[in-house]
């Protein structure tokens, strides 16, 4: 029963490429369909993402202050955090 409970547990502070694998792919082809000129670096991206595992408003791999996905948000080379974070 103790098993069946954990994997029911829902991640507060997880990405969508840290959940299941038909996420990472569901991410991996939405980014790869961002045009260059619109994506950030992918060192960029990350440190994007640094900050949102930190924040208190991401749940679910959704900032819980604007409702998106943090990793299709912060891949964007006009997205911006809600709180001014990035």
């Amino acid at each position: 029963m103790a098993e069946e409970q954990t994997k029911k547990r829902i991640c507060k502070k997880c990405l969508l490429r840290e959940l299941a694998v038909e996420d990472q792919k569901n991410i991996q082809r939405y980014l790869d369909a961002i045009k260059e000129k619109d994506r950030v670096q992918e060192q960029v991206y990350e440190k994007r993402l640094v900050i949102c595992k930190s924040c208190d408003r991401l749940s679910e791999a959704t900032c819980q202050a604007c409702g998106c996905y943090v990793e299709l948000r912060a891949a964007l080379r006009h997205g911006r955090c809600p709180y001014k974070k990035w």
